[in-house]
């Protein structure tokens, strides 16, 4: 009867076993499905996928700026320059003026002065601070260019907001407001003329800062709607003249026929042989041949 009854108990336990394994091997199934199924699954979008900084800011540019990497260039001295330390000792903070570019400049380089009327109380903290840190003899060279490029964008526009509204820039100072001294820099004063002849052609030896520095007209190449810096100058550099020689509203190049800027007559010595140096960048090369003929140039504003 012992001998029965433990038999029984011993079956009893075999078959709550079994029971208990069941669920185990079902769920391993499953799993066996799940991940199957996961496997499936296309993998999501990684970081480097999705557009960078630049392709968001300046989307006409990004190819441009791409191209411009393997594009042969003309020796210049910009181009040899070294950056140095990025903000050197003593250095303007140029952050206030990116701010202020990438909230009212667009892509195409036209600029929103009804709305940047609102801000003008933060520009006028940037012209003191380029006021208050104008460049120094240690300061590399390249970041005293972007001082200077800088510093005439952002006076000009103040020029503009000051005669606002305002149809042309030759609608300020009978016609030429270049001349008149007016911006106040480390205790002197200059006059955009003197920035631009004075110190940054002549200083440089860089006649690609004519598709940097921006006269607020139509036919000026267009105005970057971010602030240069040191260690983007050489980029943008090559990236704003690749684009501006290659866009037909501003030259019509082909082999047999060449309209350019004026900026290649008036500052022709900048560039040397300017057919050399158009077709440097130029996608469709100038025949040696071909007479280079001068675009008039519009004057209107660049506003949005």
């Amino acid at each position: 009867m012992t001998r029965l009854l433990l038999f029984a108990l011993m079956l009893s336990a075999c078959t709550a076993c079994s029971a208990s394994s069941a669920p185990s091997n079902a769920q391993a199934e499953a799993n066996t499905a799940e991940s199957a199924r996961t496997a499936q699954l296309p993998e999501p979008q990684s970081i480097s996928a999705r557009p960078n900084e630049l392709s968001a800011v300046l989307p006409q540019q990004s190819a441009a700026e791409a191209t411009a990497a393997a594009t042969p260039r003309p020796t210049t001295k910009a181009a040899a320059l070294k950056a140095g330390p990025e903000d050197p000792k003593g250095s303007p903070d140029h952050s206030i003026w990116d701010a202020l570019l990438r909230k009212h400049v667009n892509p195409l380089g036209m600029v929103d002065y009804a709305a940047l009327r609102s801000d003008r109380a933060e520009l006028q903290r940037y012209l003191n601070e380029l006021s208050s840190s104008t460049p120094q003899p240690d300061w590399p060279e390249m970041e005293q260019l972007v001082y200077w490029i800088n510093a005439y964008n952002a006076f000009t526009i103040q020029l503009i907001l000051e005669h606002y509204p305002v149809k042309s820039i030759r609608d300020i100072d009978n016609g030429n407001p270049w001349d008149v001294k007016w911006i106040q820099l480390g205790g002197k004063t200059y006059s955009l003329n003197q920035i631009e002849n004075d110190i940054i052609r002549p200083q440089f030896n860089e006649p690609r800062i004519h598709f940097a520095v921006n006269c607020a007209a139509k036919s000026c190449p267009p105005l970057l709607n971010r602030a240069w810096t040191a260690a983007i100058a050489e980029r943008f550099l090559a990236a704003q003249t690749l684009a501006f020689i290659n866009n037909p509203a501003y030259n019509t190049l082909s082999a047999e026929k060449a309209e350019v800027s004026q900026i290649f007559n008036w500052y022709g010595a900048d560039f040397g042989d300017v057919r050399a140096f158009i077709n440097q960048y130029a996608k469709t090369p100038v025949d040696a041949t071909t007479t280079l003929q001068f675009k008039s140039y519009d004057w209107a504003l660049n506003a949005q």
